[in-house]
């Protein structure tokens, strides 16, 4: 009950291998609800009225916070080579780029880096970055890192924007600036609604802990709310391929970006 609760709520899936895992993850919410046994915390979570401050407990306890700069720069090269450059060649309006499953900040930290170096710090670009867990994005809006977070980062451009912490490295505040920050579900179409209409949307290294029937969900979201030729990334160990046909797998520099495709039906198109 618990398991199928968990995966219809954030679409996180554990399989019977996994059932353990899940089991000490959630125990120490359990526990500091005072529930005598996970049935009674279950019951919580799923009829009480401010079960939402529970869920929030529940996400804190599930995120996985496996990531680090500079990661799987292909994609964010040809962001900043090609889609940036390309967007602002056929528009004037403002560009939104969404780093969805954020974690705790080193992916849209990331982008706005890799923006700065490519000349397009000026330009009118918004970062929006969204996450489930409260506790990773309070991390992220801290934006002070320890070493595990650096090991893919150019010496020259840890130096040169983030500056020395007691407890570790903080990002630049004028970089930190150019990100926001929102508690997002990707199963919510609700929390979803104004994010995902970004024309870019990074998506990346959450789906693997997702189920299919839950990655059909959060894909059709996107679908639904993101312009036709929008891009979004998923990450390198991912495929839509066989869950969706509303993206095209399309080359773009040296990287791998879905595309999403033209309204077929005579439907509006965003």
């Amino acid at each position: 009950m618990m398991r199928d609760l968990i995966h219809e709520r954030t679409g996180i899936f554990f399989d019977a291998a996994r059932l353990d895992t899940m089991l000490e993850k959630i125990e120490g919410p359990a526990i500091a609800r005072n529930c005598s046994s996970l049935l009674d915390y279950y019951y919580v979570l799923k009829y009480e009225s401010n079960g939402h401050g529970e869920w929030d407990r529940v996400m804190d306890a599930l995120s996985v916070q496996e990531t680090y700069f500079w990661r799987e720069m292909s994609q964010v090269e040809a962001l900043v080579k090609v889609l940036v450059p390309n967007w602002f060649k056929s528009s004037s309006r403002p560009l939104r780029i969404l780093s969805a499953a954020c974690a705790s900040g080193e992916e849209p930290y990331t982008l706005a880096i890799a923006l700065e170096e490519a000349g397009f710090g000026s330009h009118p670009i918004r970062i929006l970055a969204g996450d489930a867990s409260s506790a990773a994005l309070a991390r992220a809006r801290q934006g002070i890192y320890r070493e595990r977070s650096f090991r893919n980062l150019p010496v020259g451009l840890r130096e040169k924007y983030f500056e020395p912490h007691p407890h570790g490295s903080r990002i630049r505040s004028d970089i930190a600036r150019r990100v926001e920050f929102h508690q997002v579900n990707l199963v919510s179409r609700g929390d979803l609604n104004e994010l995902a209409t970004a024309p870019i949307v990074f998506c990346r290294n959450v789906f693997i802990y997702f189920s299919p029937d839950a990655i059909r969900r959060t894909i059709s979201i996107f679908a639904d709310l993101m312009p036709a030729k929008a891009s979004l990334c998923v990450g390198a160990s991912e495929s839509l391929l066989k869950l969706t046909q509303d993206f095209d797998l399309q080359e773009i520099g040296d990287a791998f970006v879905y595309v999403r495709r033209e309204a077929s039906n005579g439907g509006a198109v965003k």
